[in-house]
C-alpha cells in the first residue's frame, strides 16, 4: 500500500536563522501545498479540544509538483573500487556466515556484478545451501545450512581452468546432521563485472529487494585482493580493508554492529575490550537509515519566529500530512520562564511502531476522526520500531529520523479505545493546549538540546516540564536534568516510566539512535548474551537501573507498573494537608481526583512509577497522592522487581506495587521536583474545558515553581 502523501525532515529541532529541509513523497496529479503552522492541540478525538494548528504568516506558503518516493530497506556494504580495477584469473572468496533465514530465498554474501550482463560474481546462501554464481554458471553444494549456525563458506573462480567450486563447513557441527560440503562445476566463467563489491547484498542493490543477506557476516575476504576486519570501526559506518590495496568502503542502511563472532568464549562482554571477539556484523533485510529523497522544500527559520512546536502542513488533493519541527531558542535569548521538554529521543525510538492493531474498526475510526491516516502496519518499507522485531526475529537496535515516522505526527491515533488513545507528541498536545488555555508562555527544548548542551540549555528557566513519556536518555541528557534540579531549577514530571532506558548517538552516524534491550525490563525483545554494549558509544546499555542510576534519583519515582491504556484516580494522602504542601491542592475540590480522562480515562493509567527509597528516592520526598482501584488482571509489576511468582524485591505484595505516587521533594538552591508517575495524567487535563482537580492542581505547581504570579482562569464553581 503506498503512503499517498509523507515525508520527513532533515533535523527534529532548529534555531532562528538555522535552514530546515524537508523531503517529500506525494502521489499526483495535484501539486503539493506546503505551509508551516504552530501545532497547539492535536487530539482528533470529537471529544476532545478541537485541533489548533495556527498559520505562521511570517514564512510563506511553498508549492511543488508531487513525485512519488520509494524506500529501499536492506543493509549491506558497498566497497567502491575504482575505473580498471580487475580480479586476478584465479579468485578465492571466503567468509565466516551467521544466517538467521536460511530458508528465505537467494541471499548474497559476497558479490560483484553487472546485472545486465551477467557478468561477475555473486556468493550466495540458498535454501539448498552455498551457491556460486558467475558468467551463466551456477554451482551449488546442496547442503542446507541450519539457522543460527556458523559456517565457514567459500567459492573460488578458476578462469584458466574454467571451474568453478563453492564450499561450506559448519564450525560446529551437529551429531546426524549432514550440512558441510563442495561442489564443482566446469564452463565459461566470467568473474569480473560490475563497478563496486558489495557484503551482504547482491551487485543491483540500489533496487529494492534483490537478495539482501539476514544474518552474521564475518571476515568477508578475496584472496590477495581483500580483507575486512569488521571489528575496526565499530562505532562508525566505515568498513575497512587490512588487505594490499586498501578497498575500504561504507555500510548503508544500518546493519548492527557489536555483534559477537563466532569466536566469543563468553569472558568478555564488552566489545572494546575483546574487538577480535566482535567481528560480525548483523545484516537485515528490512534495515533503513536514510531514504536518500531529495529535498523538496527547504525553510529558513525567521528570528521573529517564536520557541514553539511546529509542522510542515502538506496538503495533495484530498490527501494531508503534518511533518513536526521544534524551534527552540537562540542561547541567550530565552523569552519565557516555562520550558517545555519534548521527549525527541522517545518519539524517535517509538517512531514506526508497528502494533499489529490496525484492523478494519480502527481504520474507521481514523477516517471519521480525520486522524493522520498512514499507519506503520501498512508501510513497513519505512523501516521499524525499536519496539519492533526484524524479520529474521531479531531486535531492532537502531531507529534514524531521516525517514517518515508515521506515528510522530500530532494527530496519530495508536490505540483504537482508551478514549483518544494517544500516545507521545500527539499526547503530549494536551499540554501544549492546557498551556494555552491557562495562558502560560514557553518556550520548547528538546532532548537534542539536552543532549549537546547540557545544563546551560536548562539554565534559564525557572522550571522545566515533561509531557508524557520522556524514557529514554543519553548519559548527557539524564546528567543536565540532574545537573539543573540540584542548581536551583524545578522540574515538572507529568509523565510516567521515565528516564527509564538508556540510549547512545553519534555523531558518525546521523540521525541515529541505539537500544541494547539488555538483562530486565518491560521489554518487546531481549539482547542476545554477549551483546549488551551500545556499538555507537560503547557504553553498558539496558536500564538506567543497571547502571545504578534508577529514575528515583532524578525524579523521587520510578517505573512500577504496566497494565492496559486504562486510567483511575489519585487519593490524597495525610501529607497533603500540610501547610508545606497544601498549596499544590488549592481548589482541588476531591480527596479522590482524576478519575477521568482522554487517555485510559483517568489520570493515573498504563505505565506507573512509585516512590522507593532502596532505588535512590531521596528521604524528604514527600508522597502527596497515590493512586488506587487498578485491577490486578489489567496491571503487572515490572519484571525487575519481581523475583519468583509472587515475590518483590521491594518485599511488598505485587498488588501493593501496582500504584502511580505523587511526589515533591525539594532539592539544593531552591531547587524542586514534582512528579505525577502516569503516563495518562495529561489526558485528564482537557476534561471539562480545562476547568477540573487535575489541571487546577497542574497549574499551582507550574505557577508556583516558575513564579509566574497568574491567576487561575475559572470561576471558583469549577470542578
Amino acid at each position: 500500500m503506498v503512503a499517498k502523501l509523507t515525508g520527513y525532515a532533515d533535523r527534529v529541532s532548529v534555531r532562528p536563522g538555522d535552514r530546515i529541509a524537508f523531503s517529500v513523497s506525494a502521489v499526483g496529479p495535484d501539486p503539493v501545498r506546503a505551509r508551516v503552522v504552530r501545532i497547539v492541540s492535536g487530539d482528533p478525538n470529537p471529544a476532545a479540544p478541537p485541533r489548533k494548528f495556527v498559520a505562521c504568516p511570517e514564512i510563506p506558503e511553498a508549492t511543488f509538483p508531487a513525485t512519488p518516493r520509494s524506500a529501499h530497506p536492506g543493509s549491506y556494504a558497498e566497497i567502491p573500487t575504482g575505473v580498471g580495477f580487475a580480479l586476478p584469473a584465479r579468485v578465492r572468496l571466503d567468509a565466516i556466515i551467521w544466517p538467521t533465514l536460511p530458508q528465505s530465498g537467494p541471499q548474497a554474501v559476497l558479490s560483484r556484478r553487472d546485472p545486465a550482463t551477467g557478468a561477475g560474481f555473486s556468493l550466495l546462501l540458498s535454501e539448498t545451501g552455498m551457491v556460486l554464481e558467475t558468467g551463466s554458471l551456477r554451482v551449488q553444494t546442496g547442503k542446507k545450512l541450519r539457522r543460527r549456525a556458523w559456517y565457514a563458506v567459500w567459492a573460488e573462480i578458476d578462469t584458466a581452468k574454467g571451474t568453478c567450486t563453492v564450499g561450506q563447513r559448519a564450525l560446529k557441527p551437529v551429531y546426524g546432521t549432514d550440512d558441510s560440503g563442495e561442489a564443482t562445476l566446469a564452463g565459461a566463467v566470467r568473474p569480473d563485472g560490475g563497478s563496486a563489491i558489495l557484503i551482504g547484498a547482491d551487485a543491483s542493490a540500489t533496487a529494492p529487494g534483490q537478495r539482501y543477506f539476514n544474518g552474521k557476516i564475518e571476515a568477508p575476504a578475496i584472496e590477495g585482493v581483500a580483507r575486512w576486519d569488521l571489528s575496526k570501526g565499530i562505532g562508525t559506518l566505515d568498513v575497512t580493508d587490512t588487505g594490499p590495496r586498501r578497498l575500504n568502503g561504507r555500510l548503508v542502511n544500518l546493519p548492527t554492529r557489536a555483534m559477537k563472532g563466532h569466536n566469543w568464549t563468553g569472558v568478555e562482554r564488552d566489545w572494546k575490550r575483546a574487538p577480535e571477539q566482535y567481528a560480525a556484523i548483523h545484516f537485515h533485510d528490512d534495515d533503513l537509515h536514510d531514504c536518500r529523497w531529495p529535498e523538496s522544500v527547504g525553510i529558513t527559520i525567521p528570528a521573529t519566529l517564536p520557541s514553539g512546536v511546529y509542522g510542515l502542513a502538506l496538503s495533495c488533493g484530498r490527501e494531508s500530512d503534518t511533518i513536526p519541527f521544534f524551534v527552540v531558542p537562540t542561547p541567550g535569548a530565552r523569552r519565557a520562564r516555562v520550558a517545555y521538554l519534548a521527549s525527541t529521543f522517545t518519539y524517535q525510538v517509538y517512531a514506526n511502531f508497528s502494533r499489529g492493531l490496525f484492523s478494519d474498526g480502527f481504520r474507521k475510526r481514523v477516517k471519521d476522526w480525520q486522524a493522520a491516516p498512514n499507519n506503520p502496519d501498512d508501510h513497513l518499507e519505512y523501516g521499524l520500531s525499536t519496539y519492533n522485531r526484524h524479520r529474521d526475529g531479531s531486535g531492532v537496535a537502531y531507529s534514524s529520523c531521516l525517514r517518515p515516522m508515521l506515528t510522530w505526527r500530532p494527530d496519530f491515533v495508536s490505540f483504537n479505545g482508551g478514549e483518544s488513545g494517544l500516545r507521545h507528541l500527539p499526547a503530549d498536545t494536551h499540554l501544549l493546549a492546557w498551556f494555552d488555555r491557562m495562558g502560560i508562555a514557553f518556550d520548547v527544548l528538546t532532548d537534542e538540546e539536552l543532549d549537546r548542551e547540557g545544563p546551560a540549555c536548562l539554565a534559564p528557566y525557572k522550571v522545566v516540564v515533561t509531557g508524557t513519556h520522556p524514557e529514554y536518555h543519553t548519559e548527557a541528557s539524564l546528567d543536565a536534568l540532574q545537573g539543573y534540579t540540584e542548581t536551583g531549577g524545578r522540574l515538572v514530571y507529568l509523565g510516567g516510566n521515565g528516564f527509564y532506558w538508556r540510549v547512545a548517538r553519534s555523531a558518525a552516524v546521523p540521525g541515529v539512535i541505539e537500544v541494547r534491550r539488555t538483562e530486565g525490563g518491560i521489554r518487546t525483545w531481549a539482547a542476545e548474551p554477549g551483546e549488551y554494549h551500545h556499538a555507537l558509544d560503547g557504553a553498558y546499555g539496558g536500564l538506567w537501573r543497571r547502571s545504578d542510576r534508577a529514575p528515583n534519583l532524578l525524579a523521587g519515582i520510578g517505573f512500577s507498573s504496566q497494565g492496559l491504556f486504562v486510567g483511575n484516580g489519585y487519593r490524597r494522602t495525610a501529607a497533603a494537608d500540610d501547610p508545606a504542601h497544601a498549596w499544590v491542592f488549592e481548589g482541588v475540590r476531591e480527596r479522590l481526583f482524576g478519575c477521568f480522562g482522554l487517555s485510559g480515562g483517568g489520570a493515573a493509567g498504563f505505565e506507573l512509577d512509585r516512590v522507593d527509597h532502596d532505588l535512590g528516592s531521596p528521604p524528604n520526598t514527600v508522597i502527596l497522592a497515590t493512586s488506587e482501584g487498578h485491577d490486578p488482571t489489567k496491571f503487572v509489576v515490572v519484571h525487575e522487581e519481581r523475583l519468583g511468582f509472587d515475590t518483590t524485591i521491594p518485599g511488598e505484595s505485587l498488588a501493593r506495587l501496582i500504584r502511580a505516587d505523587m511526589v515533591h521533594l525539594e532539592k539544593p538552591r531552591g531547587g524542586a521536583v514534582f512528579s505525577t508517575g502516569s503516563i495518562t495524567y495529561c489526558g485528564s487535563l482537557p476534561t471539562n474545558g480545562f476547568d477540573n482537580d487535575v489541571s487546577r492542581l497542574t497549574f499551582n505547581v507550574v505557577n508556583r515553581f516558575g513564579e509566574l504570579g497568574l491567576a487561575w482562569p475559572f470561576a471558583p464553581s469549577g470542578g
